[in-house]
């Protein structure tokens, strides 16, 4: 029998990954690793297009955004979800999780002073998206003593096809 090629291989593994990130249970109740593979690449697709974009207090377009806005428009344009404008009614949207148990879109949020609180989005291995103050749309670590000092919780949307999961 002749040994498949390297190519032939390489192939082979991209089919298996591919297949496996379409994969979820019976009735769009999908908890699987694909899922969350979906998810997260959707969610790196997105940064990728908003990455830089400049803050703004308010914004919700590429020539300024605020961390609120980045969020309601991701899952506007990801999942077709309406999220609340505000980040205080984003911290009210969907149940409480545990930080061992976020998932890919999942909110996290921050107590930055007592009368500023700041959103974004995670991605996984404790990173997350937002739209930062001081350096526009980028990606941070929850390890980050900045953002660990002023963790607040993480949410996941009620209205969220990712609270299925």
């Amino acid at each position: 029998m002749k040994r498949p090629a390297p190519l032939e291989l390489c192939l082979l593994a991209l089919t298996c990954l591919l297949l496996a990130a379409c994969a979820g249970t019976p009735g769009g109740k999908g908890s699987g690793a694909g899922e969350q593979y979906a998810v997260s690449m959707a969610l790196h697709d997105q940064f990728g297009a908003w990455r830089g974009v400049p803050y703004r207090l308010g914004g919700t377009s590429r020539s300024g955004v605020d961390c609120s806005g980045l969020v309601q428009l991701t899952y506007r344009d990801l999942f077709g979800i309406q999220l609340p404008r505000t980040t205080g009614e984003l911290a009210q949207t969907g149940a409480k999780i545990k930080p061992r148990e976020r998932r890919s879109g999942d909110l996290v949020f921050f107590r930055i002073n007592r009368r500023l609180d700041h959103v974004g989005i995670y991605l996984e291995n404790n990173r997350f998206m937002h739209a930062s103050a001081s350096s526009g749309v980028m990606i941070s670590s929850l390890d980050d003593a900045y953002w660990k000092k002023r963790y607040w919780k993480t949410v996941r949307p009620r209205s969220s096809l990712l609270a299925r999961r």
